[in-house]
């Protein structure tokens, strides 16, 4: 079978973070410009490889100050590390799962990722397209990504946690 090469249909698709503030609630954060691309050899993805990457710079989380302190040097250091990077992906089975590892870059920092991926299928759109769904979660600690500005509370508690949950529902469109 030859090789299908698919991207990212960014219209619908999403990538999202949570993370515990005050260890009491969760914050949840996007990434509204991103990229991704997938070259397989079957319609189940088995052994598909993929590369994505999100612009630092469209982190949203609902509120100007946070998001700014997100893009400084206290976190993703935006100014000389404009993307977050995910490279050298592949998706296999795992049982009656899906998973895909690969090598998450953040700041200068590139750690093995893994990621449990749940395969929608594959469709036709009304205008000709094939598209294939997908719902991807996992953990990473932002401290290993040098991600490690925090502050404490007068009764101990820390503002932010270490664990973010990353969040991704992917479209792609078989090109």
């Amino acid at each position: 079978m030859s090789k299908s090469k698919w991207i990212i249909d960014p219209t619908h698709s999403e990538v999202s973070f949570k993370v515990k503030h005050l260890v009491i609630s969760t914050v949840t954060g996007y990434f509204r410009t991103f990229e991704g691309s997938a070259e397989t050899e079957s319609d189940d993805f088995i052994g598909g490889k993929v590369e994505f990457s999100a612009d630092i710079d469209s982190i949203d989380t609902n509120q100007s100050d946070r998001d700014a302190h997100l893009k400084s040097a206290d976190f993703f250091d935006a100014a000389n590390n404009p993307k977050l990077v995910f490279s050298n992906g592949v998706l296999s089975k795992k049982g009656d799962d899906y998973v895909l590892k690969g090598d998450l870059q953040i700041r200068e920092t590139t750690l093995p990722a893994e990621l449990a991926v749940e395969f929608g299928g594959v469709a036709g759109d009304p205008y000709g397209n094939t598209k294939a769904g997908f719902e991807l979660t996992g953990k990473v600690s932002r401290k290993a990504y040098g991600l490690t500005w925090n502050a404490v509370t007068e009764a101990g508690s820390v503002v932010v946690s270490d664990e973010v949950k990353i969040i991704a529902s992917i479209q792609l469109v078989k090109q």
